[in-house]
């Protein structure tokens, strides 16, 4: 970020209102310009910001003055900023760090319907904007949110400076899981299969159609990409699961196309929430991609 732009947006506040907007020429509208960049570039804890016609719910921690990129955060599907908060905090120690309700999660307004990786990344797009004026960011997904982070990136390579993806959905779940578990397949494996290809089709919070497709590059920009080693989808179901888990090892995978610069580790002591069952683990990736960002 240019911090340079921080004394300059606050000078600008001042100016108006000690001189008053006519007589500097800061009209109303300039002047809520001014106070939202400020406002955006200087809060700490939770605030709301208007993206795109919808109310976001924004937290963000850590000294503005910290050197490298802002880190923003993507919650899994089902979960808001508050799941990652313990994380977000060990982060601040040494980085901006932000994160954010995405429209159907947490405090953020619903979405007018079903979303794409179109629609989610203009909400993305916005809250890049809001809380680093443009800048390129570090994004960190976990889960749904890797995938987003993932499918963000190749098309806004001046948006990301480096990615961290815990665990992401793989590019091609719909596919696997339709493909791995017959249509016809009854009892417990029917139903994971029922269930999870529904979600997958916006039965969601957030209304998210995940569309399988081939990982784009998102240029040379450092990736790390770390996996559960718990095979926790194995304990799923002991017909299907063992099958499922060499899928997602499969997507993991994919997920190192998005960069030149890319590494995949395994969290070995972890499931799913590696950020909190194996936080060292992911704590080094985000330090590792924020240095070379």
């Amino acid at each position: 970020m240019n911090r340079n732009r921080i004394g300059t947006s606050v000078a600008a506040v001042v100016g108006c209102v000690l001189a008053g907007a006519a007589l500097v020429g800061c009209g109303d509208s300039e002047l809520n310009a001014v106070e939202e960049e400020v406002k955006s570039e200087l809060f700490t804890g939770t605030d709301t910001f208007t993206i795109a016609g919808h109310q976001v719910n924004i937290s963000c921690s850590g000294s503005i003055a910290s050197d490298g990129p802002i880190v923003l955060l993507l919650h899994g599907g089902g979960d808001d900023v508050t799941a990652m908060a313990g994380f977000q905090e060990a982060i601040s120690a040494d980085s901006r760090v932000c994160s954010y309700d995405r429209l159907g999660a947490g405090a953020s307004d619903q979405p007018d319907g079903p979303q794409d990786y179109v629609s989610v990344g203009e909400t993305l797009g916005g809250v890049i904007d809001a809380v680093a004026g443009g800048d390129p960011v570090v994004l960190v997904g976990h889960s749904m949110g890797g995938l987003i982070a993932g499918r963000y990136a190749p098309d806004h390579q001046d948006d990301v400076a480096g990615l961290v993806l815990l665990d992401a959905t793989s590019p091609t779940a719909a596919g696997d899981i339709a493909e791995r578990i017959p249509e016809d397949t009854a009892g417990a494996a029917g139903e994971l299969r029922a269930q999870t290809l529904a979600i997958f089709e916006g039965a969601n919070p957030e209304q998210l159609v995940f569309a399988d497709g081939e990982v784009q590059s998102a240029g040379d920009i450092p990736v790390r990409v770390i996996q559960h080693g718990v095979q926790y989808l194995a304990a799923a179901d002991p017909e299907y699961g063992l099958g499922l888990e060499e899928d997602w090892t499969a997507g993991q995978n994919d997920w190192l196309n998005l960069s030149a610069d890319s590494r995949l580790d395994t969290a070995e002591a972890s499931g799913h929430y590696i950020y909190n069952e194996a936080p060292d683990v992911a704590l080094e990736a985000v330090q590792d991609v924020a240095s070379r960002a």
